[in-house]
């Protein structure tokens, strides 16, 4: 879709919560699971809380995805957050579709605390899905 070109080694922006998915990602690193390098993170205390101007811009500055690691049912700050982070990226998927850009480069996944691995296998096949849209 679009003109929009992927880089060899895709660049993804992961938004990561405070309080649930950070420590899942530190724990990756402590475990010595790898995932491509062009991942990069910023945290949020929730993920009910990004913007649909956030993630556009960070794919119009050059990132070829962007990955909301969610806090799913286990967010401190509220029951409705699976809810309201789920209408956010249809919301955005939505203005990249009428952008005439993918809207599977934005995905979202919850991962909690302790799911180091998930992580990693999520980023992974993410990468691998940009890598082969951009033939």
């Amino acid at each position: 879709m679009g003109a929009e070109k992927v880089n060899k080694n895709p660049k993804i922006l992961v938004f990561s919560t405070e309080k649930i998915s950070d420590p899942a990602i530190d724990m990756a690193g402590l475990l010595k699971l790898h995932y491509p390098p062009t991942v990069y993170t910023i945290t949020v205390p929730c993920s009910s809380g990004i913007k649909p101007k956030w993630i556009l811009r960070a794919l119009e500055q050059g990132f070829d995805g962007v990955f909301i690691a969610a806090d799913g049912t286990d967010c401190p700050y509220g029951e409705s957050c699976v809810d309201k982070t789920g209408q956010l990226v249809g919301v955005t998927q939505e203005i990249l579709k009428e952008k005439g850009m993918d809207p599977a480069r934005l995905k979202m996944a919850a991962i909690c605390s302790v799911c180091s691995e998930p992580f990693v296998k999520h980023v992974k096949s993410f990468t691998k899905y940009l890598m082969n849209s951009s033939n």
